[in-house]
């Protein structure tokens, strides 16, 4: 079979779904790959350096043409659909609700689509979840930048001069996300707390060295996926009064909070933004769903009672290299699971409960 990739739109999207560790390894497998002429060019690699092992750097409309399986960070144009064989196999991260045209498109041209934002979370799917290796990218990347929009050193230093009192970061959502932004924020010396609507979530906190803050009385709010659910009037009242009094001694905020197909819950209010410091940092990763503060926008940086509040959009694409390292095994993971050596072919088991979850086949209403 011949696996795909091509570059995605340069203005939003710096990520591959391919890197030379894991075309090694689908070649091995008995693949041919094809990837667009200067695949690499956000990774620091040279089309060379692919050939040298393997693969073959063609045009993009030959790599869409020609390929069994295409893989695809984001959704097909309706031009590049246009291009692809029915029956080609798809697979990448195509949340299909916000994209109904062009799946119902790829779904009448007999095209295979395999959506991995939805894949169950269970043991088995861990090697293969792309959202999860993403939101570890994310949490890292949205500390280090506050970190350098920040006016003030974040760990305590003791000099000659005095006393230099560390940085307070406060993280909203114990997620993936939020759990690697407490880690990365302790290793560079602050003082962490956060809060989630999960309470299973205090242990997680706590282990990395982060204080636990949370709605008293407050029941765990959590599904049997392991997401957190959408909370009530009451909850949000409790909440909120907790946050004026949290937010009010913090330096740096970093928003995760998201509720899964629902839009991001606004948790962060005029009122308690102009409580915050001046100079503090707010980092709402839930932009692109919405936001978590009041005056966040996508792929800005506002500045609002003389705090900034940055609105990047994919953040995992800002630090192209990691991502796209982190993306490629788990692709290269649920490839090989469902692929079948004796016949050198994808093994689509409908019954299976990874395929059952990702597997788009009926046109969207």
């Amino acid at each position: 079979m011949i696996i795909g990739s091509i570059l995605e739109d340069d203005s939003y999207e710096k990520r591959n779904l391919l890197t030379p560790e894991t075309i090694k390894k689908f070649i091995q497998l008995g693949f041919n790959v094809n990837i667009e002429n200067n695949f690499g060019r956000f990774l620091n690699i040279h089309d060379q350096d692919f050939k040298n092992i393997g693969a073959n750097c063609i045009e993009r409309n030959k790599v869409l043409k020609l390929s069994d399986i295409i893989l695809k960070i984001n959704c097909p144009t309706l031009d590049e659909i246009s291009i692809l064989r029915e029956n080609t196999i798809l697979i990448g991260n195509f949340f299909p609700h916000l994209n109904k045209e062009a799946i119902n498109k790829l779904i009448n041209k007999k095209v295979k689509i395999l959506s991995l934002e939805l894949l169950p979370r269970i043991t088995r799917a861990q090697s293969m979840d792309i959202l999860s290796s993403q939101a570890n990218i994310a949490g890292y990347k949205a500390v280090i930048d506050c970190v350098y929009e920040f006016n003030k050193a974040v760990p305590m230093m003791m000099t000659a001069a005095g006393t230099i009192t560390p940085a307070k970061f406060f993280v909203l959502g114990a997620g993936v996300a939020g759990l690697q932004a407490i880690a990365t924020a302790k290793r560079l010396g602050g003082v962490v707390s956060a809060t989630d609507v999960r309470l299973a979530s205090k242990e997680q906190v706590e282990s990395l060295g982060g204080k636990f803050v949370f709605v008293e009385g407050a029941q765990n709010l959590e599904t049997a996926g392991g997401y957190a659910k959408e909370v009530g009037e009451e909850y949000k009242r409790k909440q909120e009064e907790l946050l004026k009094k949290t937010l009010v001694l913090q330096d740096i905020v970093i928003c995760t909070a998201l509720v899964p197909g629902k839009k991001a819950p606004r948790i962060i209010n005029e009122e308690m933004l102009s409580l915050m410091k001046k100079g503090s940092i707010i980092f709402d990763l839930a932009v692109e769903q919405g936001g978590n503060c009041i005056y966040s926008e996508s792929g800005k940086i506002v500045e609002k009672f003389g705090i900034k509040i940055l609105g990047y959009k994919n953040v995992p694409s800002r630090i192209s290299e990691t991502a796209s390292s982190l993306l490629s095994r788990n692709i290269y993971n649920f490839i090989s699971s469902i692929f079948d050596k004796d016949t050198k072919s994808l093994k689509i088991d409908e019954n299976d409960e990874i395929i059952k979850s990702i597997y788009i086949k009926d046109v969207l209403n």
